[in-house]
């Protein structure tokens, strides 16, 4: 289970204890990534850097410095400087898939991501790393396996249980992906991905009330994310209640005002037929 904050926090104490201890630091640079605490980690990185050139760690907080920054190949540069000091630092393969998937070059991420399971086949972060670009691909099969992989090495990642859960809703296995989806809010109930793909898949089922039930939740938990809003639009639209739809539709403008043609268009066709209706009703006939 990701708890990044808490991990922050002992990762701050141990390096405020101990701040030329390298061990680690790969991992710590990752907790910051994620929360984006750019200036904490360009002062990590810098740290490290100018102490040991020659530590991975150094390296690869580098190189999470300036992912963090998009600045994706500089990134890439520094997590193969880690790999040619030690080409059995697994993690540097990982960290460098992740860079080559956001670049969209998913032939290299693969490489980078199958390499770092030849290095080490317990390192969940690759098969995970496999799993999302077969998933992107939708190979499901091939990412359904490879999620079930990373999460025989770690069943308690909330993560990796969400995206099994949308193979799962892919795939049209409905109540398997709820049930897996639960897990993922059990495991962390801050979550708000899986209750999302939750809402997701009671709304394929035309269980709509249920869907509403768990977006509520996200909404009070996230009042500002204009995909909750949007997809509370899209429900309301489906019991019938066009004027909630509207206020809904209206809010997640409010809060997304750029790139927000797919809005725009659904408070056009408020009260048109969805597309996807018909589709629906033969699905669930």
């Amino acid at each position: 289970m990701a708890d990044y904050v808490r991990a922050r926090d002992v990762f701050c104490a141990l390096h405020r204890a101990e701040p030329h201890r390298m061990e680690g630091l790969d991992l710590y640079s990752t907790t910051l990534w994620h929360l984006k605490k750019d200036v904490e980690l360009s002062y990590v990185a810098q740290q490290a850097t100018d102490f040991d050139k020659l530590s991975c760690e150094s390296w690869c907080a580098a190189g999470n410095c300036f992912s963090l920054q998009k600045e994706h190949v500089v990134a890439l540069t520094f997590f193969q400087r880690a790999i040619q000091l030690d080409p059995s630092f697994t993690y540097a393969y990982t960290l460098s898939g992740h860079e080559y998937v956001a670049n969209e070059d998913f032939e290299k991420a693969v490489n980078c991501y199958r390499h770092a399971i030849r290095t080490d086949p317990r390192h969940y972060n690759a098969w995970y790393g496999l799993g999302t670009i077969y998933f992107r691909q939708e190979k499901f099969e091939f990412a359904e396996y490879h999620f079930k992989r990373a999460l025989e090495i770690n069943p308690r990642s909330s993560l990796l249980h969400c995206f099994l859960g949308m193979v799962l809703h892919a795939t049209h296995r409905y109540e398997d992906a709820l049930a897996t989806l639960a897990t993922a809010a059990q495991l962390q109930p801050l979550n708000p991905q899986a209750r999302f793909q939750r809402a997701n898949v009671l709304s394929t089922l035309q269980r709509y009330e249920e869907a509403l039930v768990e977006l509520q939740v996200l909404k009070d938990f996230a009042p500002r994310e204009p995909s909750v809003h949007f997809m509370m639009g899209k429900v309301a639209k489906k019991l019938g209640r066009i004027e909630e739809a509207m206020k809904y539709f209206t809010l997640a403008l409010h809060f997304h005002p750029k790139d927000n043609n797919q809005i725009k268009v659904a408070i056009d066709k408020i009260n048109e037929l969805d597309d996807e209706d018909d589709e629906d009703d033969g699905d669930h006939s």
